[in-house]
């Protein structure tokens, strides 16, 4: 994939776009989604490959994310941070909906790389979430049995949304069978945390400076949709960690759309 703009349909897809654009078929409804950005110093990215089996995005490399839970809007949730009536001015949301969207941001971190974004008071974060006990909350939090408010409590810690910087505002195309409005952060890998091979939605998982892993993506050896593609790009023009948290960034909601171009439906963002 060399751009992220005037991508080529598959056959399924163009049919579909041509049903909605002439009316023939409606989207369907998006659901609110949280991906987070794990960096580390290089700067690199953490990475993981969705399995084949998926029926969203097989074989995409990702970053970690997932639908926000009708629980990540508890608002039982120990929160230290800037609170969720002002991650909703940033992503011109309900204070419900932000609530949930942070609390989906740190629960679906940990439950796709073991990273958690939480710590014992607002100055603080775990160091270490590799023991059995942490890899048996990770597991009931995947399967629902635990909620994350309860999840924090039980292990006396607070939810720290400072560690969190908003960075874009991704809706999937309405050509999609299975649609997310998606927020995306970034966040610095905890001191003393480690990432970790967790199994579930993924088959593997990399650390990767973003302009190699966009290089990857031209040779055809990794696929990466445009979201992550596009971020990459974005992540790519900084030279550390530290420039990337300072960046100034205006979220605005970016839906990508088919257009018909000389006969072919292509996607486009612009």
């Amino acid at each position: 994939m060399t751009d992220v703009t005037g991508l080529p349909l598959p056959a399924e897809l163009a049919a579909r776009a041509r049903d909605l654009l002439e009316g023939r078929v409606e989207p369907v409804p998006t659901r609110d989604a949280a991906t987070v950005v794990i960096l580390r110093e290089g700067p690199e990215a953490y990475l993981l490959r969705r399995k084949a089996t998926m029926a969203f995005a097989a074989g995409a490399y990702v970053f970690p994310g997932g639908s926000v839970d009708a629980r990540d809007t508890d608002q039982a949730v120990a929160w230290a941070g800037p609170s969720p009536a002002e991650w909703g001015t940033v992503f011109n949301a309900s204070e419900q909906v932000a609530r949930g969207l942070v609390c989906a941001a740190v629960r679906e971190t940990f439950e796709e790389s073991g990273v958690l974004l939480a710590g014992p008071g607002p100055d603080s974060v775990v160091a270490d979430t590799t023991g059995d006990d942490w890899e048996s909350d990770r597991l009931a939090l995947i399967d629902r049995s635990l909620g994350f408010a309860d999840f924090l409590a039980g292990r006396g810690l607070v939810l720290r949304s400072d560690l969190l910087k908003p960075w874009a505002h991704w809706i999937t195309p309405e050509i999609e069978h299975r649609r997310f409005d998606t927020r995306f952060f970034v966040a610095v890998l905890p001191e003393g945390q480690r990432t970790r091979d967790v199994g579930g939605e993924a088959d593997q998982v990399a650390w990767k400076r973003p302009a190699e892993a966009i290089e990857l993506a031209h040779r055809g050896e990794i696929f990466l949709m445009p979201p992550t593609y596009h971020t990459l790009s974005e992540l790519a023009a900084h030279d550390g960690v530290a420039g990337i948290l300072a960046e100034r960034r205006e979220i605005v909601p970016i839906m990508p759309r088919a257009v018909e171009i000389q006969g072919e439906m292509r996607l486009v963002t612009r």
